[in-house]
């Protein structure tokens, strides 16, 4: 066995493989960037080494220094998690040239399945089921509309080197259809340096289910069963679970199989994923290979009880795969979620930021468990705009279905982030949503559930505003207000109280809490040594609290139990500036308690027809200029953040005054972008 790899990635990945590195005796070597020099993944191996700069053209795909950085501390193997240079067969043969082991399958087997377009001609003639669509190399945008057209619409335009959900647009009807293809052709550029796209038709209400398999030096193949990974935004999976609903034992050996043909059509050594459209009856198609781990492998993990990191270590130590096809069974269900620094209110855009909280339930990390947390990123960390904003990946496993589901809502409500944007309470909303709950599953999922899981912003509950009250009150010295229950009335002093009560008894105080869309007064009183009342908007509520603070990083945390008319329940509560954010089985809830000293002399900001950058990036196209006339939903201007594309749109009609920035422009959160001239 190796006695010393080198791990070519960053974040929950690198952490992941050096864990399995550990347990296998094998000592580890980091690289990092700039921006990762105090990264967790630094901290996980036993070496790291330097590589360049924060953008990952500058470090994380430099293959020359990932290499020199392996030579220079006597790695004798690269393992290259996903993503980056993964899926790189020019990096696989420089790794080969300088005598360091590609823990993954050969320069071949990755290019055969590198072009998608390439790749399918290869599982026609394997006898592997494909959409109907065009895969040539004939890339002349007029033929390939004429293509789109023979197909019939709905199709979708896929970067032959695409993944990720990166390089794919949907077209609906011919009239656009150039002006997608040009879309999807500059994200295929700048994602993965390469352009040329296939066409297939679009299946409707398709499942996304995948394979995974394993392929060894000795001709040997299994598969481990499958993923079902149906739920998606933007083609990129939100959630993945396995075994697949509702699969049968005969449709999951025809997919096995199939899947095994195509990892044994290229040779295939290694860890492999071979990705299936499924359509509701059950037919299945050929979608892509993915030669490296995937994201969701934790899922088979648990299901399987294996391994998955150490199978690709001993397999590339040219030992035999562990087990045969038979000596494999299925035992519960898992799901895991990814928790992103993102805002789905807004369009999922990314949030970078740094994480001023971060709590899990309690799990254990890249080893199996009823609750399982893999991730890059602790408490004080920043997500950049550098890199994917992925925070961690969240995994259960239960006897069935319905218990893991429940796990996971249980997990989600225990998962606390403050400090930007998360898709928490999104993935909690998927959770309990008809649909999904029902195994109703299909890649649109999200779209069709647009009401239930984007609903309208609720005023806050009478009980979150009691948890406000009582962290407030604890805020200022008064923790508790059972303990006067424990004292004789004749022996109480008033002089031994530091609280904020001490002179205040009966009179009670007023307290404003705001969320976006409201103002609320909450006034609180002691009517007696043991009663207090909270009486909101005409209404008097029994109000009792206890809490405890917990360390926070320097923030005023609070656990706190309540009692609000005779009902019981307990939270957690974490105040940091003026916000405050709540934790209880009812949800997270995010209120403010305004400073109005500090905000004293502040007048309204006054609209001016700006138009600003909604995240930080780069400036990729404008398709306006000085002295348009622009209607609402006019596409003024597309920026690129981590890799995607975000189309800056005008609210109202307009003439276009003044533009900003240049394409290939940086810009940051909050920049205004184009000044729209609204007056008529």
């Amino acid at each position: 066995m190796f006695k010393k790899i080198l791990i070519a990635n960053r974040g929950e990945i690198a952490c992941r493989i050096a864990s399995t590195a550990r347990q296998m005796g094998i000592a580890t070597v980091a690289v990092y960037s700039d921006a990762d020099r105090h990264a967790a993944h630094v901290q996980a191996c036993d070496e790291a080494i330097y590589i360049g700069g924060s953008e990952p053209a500058q470090s994380y795909l430099r293959a020359d220094a990932i290499i020199e950085a392996a030579k220079k501390t006597g790695a004798e193997a690269i393992h290259p998690g996903y993503g980056f240079l993964s899926e790189n067969g020019s990096f696989v043969e420089a790794c080969n040239q300088a005598g360091v082991k590609f823990i993954g399958p050969s320069a071949a087997a990755m290019e055969a399945m590198g072009s998608k377009s390439a790749a399918k001609s290869l599982m026609e003639k394997a006898g592997v089921p494909l959409v109907p669509g065009y895969h040539g190399d004939n890339q002349d945008p007029d033929f390939l509309h004429e293509q789109a057209d023979q197909i019939g619409y709905p199709v979708l335009i896929k970067a032959s080197a695409g993944g990720g959900g990166k390089g794919m647009r949907i077209v609906n009807s011919s009239a656009e259809f150039i002006s997608m293809l040009d879309s999807c052709k500059r994200e295929a550029i700048s994602s993965f340096s390469n352009d040329h796209v296939l066409i297939e038709r679009y299946v409707t209400k398709p499942r996304h289910i995948e394979i995974q398999v394993f392929g060894d030096e000795l001709g040997n193949y299994v598969y481990l069963f499958e993923r079902d990974c149906s739920v998606q935004r933007r083609h990129q999976k939100v959630i993945e679970e396995a075994p697949a609903p509702g699969m049968t034992e005969e449709r999951r050996r025809a997919m096995g199989e199939a899947a095994v043909n195509a990892a044994r059509a290229v040779n295939y050594v290694g860890a492999g994923t071979v990705e299936f459209i499924a359509e509701q009856d059950g037919t299945f198609y050929f979608m892509e290979m993915n030669t490296r781990l995937q994201v969701e492998h934790p899922v088979t993990e648990m299901i399987t009880g294996y391994d998955l990191v150490e199978w690709q270590l001993r397999i590339a130590n040219n030992e035999p795969i562990p087990v045969q096809q038979e000596d494999l069974a299925i035992n519960g269900h898992a799901i895991e979620v990814r928790i992103y620094a993102e805002n789905p209110d807004n369009d999922f855009l990314p949030s970078i930021g740094l994480l001023s909280h971060l709590s899990f339930p309690t799990h254990l990390s890249f080893v199996n468990a009823p609750v399982r947390v893999d991730s890059g990123i602790r408490q004080g960390d920043s997500i950049s705009p550098f890199y994917d904003p992925m925070i961690a990946k969240l995994i259960v496993w239960g006897a069935d279905r319905e218990q893991a589901i429940a796990r996971m809502r249980q997990a989600l409500l225990g998962t606390h982030i403050i400090g930007l944007h998360t898709n928490v309470s999104f993935l909690y909303r998927l959770m309990t949503n008809e649909a999904f709950v029902n195994a109703d599953l299909d890649t649109g999922l999200i779209e069709k559930n647009q009401e239930t899981l984007f609903p309208p912003t609720q005023a806050a509950s009478t009980k979150s505003l009691a948890y406000v009250a009582a962290s407030y009150l604890a805020k200022h010295g008064l923790k508790n207000s059972l303990t006067a229950k424990n004292i004789p009335v004749g022996y109480r002093d008033p002089w031994d109280s530091s609280d904020y009560w001490r002179l205040r008894q009966g009179e009670g105080t007023t307290i404003t809490v705001e969320d976006d869309n409201n103002e609320y007064l909450l006034q609180v009183n002691q009517r007696s040594t043991d009663q207090w009342t909270l009486t909101l908007a005409g209404t008097e509520h029994e109000f009792a609290w206890e809490s405890r603070t917990f360390a926070n990083n320097g923030q005023d945390s609070y656990e706190i139990k309540l009692e609000l008319d005779g009902m019981l329940s307990q939270g957690k509560v974490v105040l940091t500036g003026e916000e405050i954010y709540l934790y209880t089985q009812d949800g997270q809830t995010r209120l403010r308690l305004p400073d109005t000293l500090a905000h004293a002399g502040e007048g309204d900001d006054v609209g001016g027809g700006g138009l600003t950058a909604p995240m930080p990036g780069k400036v990729i196209n404008i398709l306006v200029k000085v002295d348009d006339k622009v209607e609402p939903g006019d596409v003024l201007l597309v920026m690129e953040a981590m890799k995607m594309e975000h189309s800056i749109t005008a609210a109202t009609g307009g003439i276009v005054k003044e533009i900003f920035f240049a394409v290939g422009d940086q810009v940051t959160e909050g920049a205004e972008l184009i000044k729209l001239d609204t007056e008529e």
